[in-house]
This record gives C-alpha cells, structure tokens and sequence, in this order.
C-alpha cells in the first residue's frame, strides 16, 4: 500500500515565503538536473579504477575482457570494469555520474533507473559487460549543452515534484523513456509506468502531475 499523498504547498500559497519558493525551486532544478543530493560514500573506497586506466586480464584464456567501451550519454567512455560489476557501480563510482542513485541494490525501488536504447532500466540488476554496444543515458545527458533542461526536467522544477529528492533521478528517468514510448498518456497510463519507482517520502501524485505536464509541454 502506497503512503498517504500530502499536497505540498504551492507556489502561490501565502504560507510560502517568496524566499523558501526561491530557494526551494534552486534545490529541485539542482537535483533533477545532476541529481546532486546527500550521496553515500562509503562504497567509493572498496573500488579501484577509473575510466582511462588500463588494466585487463591479459588476455588469460577463461577470462572476461574487462577494459571495456561503453556509450554513455553520447560519449565512448573506456572504463575498466570487473566480471560482476553492475552498471550502476561503474556509472557512479568509475564514470562519476553519480545521478544515478543506489536506493535498495536488488532491482525494486527504481532509484538506479537509466535508459539502455530509450527503455527505462534498473542498473543495479544489469552487468555493465551486457550493455557494450548499446546507448546509455543518465540523469546527467538529459540537459542540453546550453544548460537548458529536458522537458521533462523543467516540468518536474514546475510542478515542485520531489521531496528529498533522493528518487527523484530515477523517477525522471522513467518519465523520459514513458515518453519517448508513449508521448501522450493518459494519467493511469502513467501511474503504470511510473510504478516500478518507489518514493519514501509518498510524493506520487507530484510526480504524476509533473509527467503529465511534461507530456502537454513537450
């Protein structure tokens, strides 16, 4: 069973401060631009290696190449990956793309959504050497190179959509690949497809608001 939705208040709401709305719309275009919030770092030092290093296998028979190219929102990033390595893993902590959010690491909350080929997808429950050839975006390549945000972006900045903003990459992810698949949906449409990510803080209907938004905007 979902939480209880509470409507936040609105930019209009004389409750609201014209400071609090300023500084609070700032955090949400921060968040779903680079998904910059509080990110846990204690992961960060188990790994070694880094896109561009060099090391490989060798070429031993039996083994799995592991300095790989991947396509990462446009670009061919060399990176060396481990056997089991997932994609999330070495898009946030080889790549830097650190959007991508680790919530429950076994393919349930939809934190870690990102698009392979324009199709929503868990990347904590996809190994990276599955994805070589295939084009990956991120929270990160959805921007455009003028600093502009994605429609989908813009929507979620207007419709004050996130909370803690801890899901909120994932949630955008979604949207973009619903989308891409289905530019006009109907609201249950997208209540469907929004379904695989998950909100702690129970701000669904915010996030529904902001897709439909999206899809009369875009």
């Amino acid at each position: 069973m979902k939480p209880e939705v509470f409507t936040p208040l609105g930019p209009g709401d004389p409750a609201l401060s014209v400071s609090a709305r300023v500084s609070r719309r700032n955090f949400i275009k921060g968040i779903i631009a680079t998904g910059a919030t509080v990110a846990s770092g204690s992961m960060l030092g188990t790994l070694t290696g880094c896109s561009g290093e060099t090391s490989s296998t060798g070429g031993i028979a039996g083994t799995v190449e592991r300095l790989i190219t991947l396509n990462v929102n446009g670009k061919a990033r060399r990176v060396d990956v481990l056997p089991q390595e997932t994609l999330a893993m070495t898009l946030r902590y080889k790549l830097g793309l650190t959007g991508t959010k680790l919530g429950c690491d076994r393919g349930e909350c939809g934190a870690c959504t990102i698009l392979v080929d324009n199709i929503p997808t868990y990347s904590c429950s996809t190994l990276s050497h599955a994805i070589r050839g295939r084009q990956v975006t991120t929270v990160e390549g959805l921007q455009a190179a003028n600093g502009d945000l994605h429609p989908v972006q813009q929507a979620f900045v207007d419709e004050l959509g996130p909370q803690c903003g801890f899901c909120t990459p994932g949630q955008v992810m979604s949207a973009v690949g619903l989308l891409k698949a289905n530019p006009s949906p109907t609201r249950e449409e997208a209540r469907r497809a929004m379904s695989g990510n998950l909100c702690r803080c129970g701000a669904y209907d915010n996030y529904l608001n902001s897709v439909m938004r999206a899809a009369r905007t875009s």
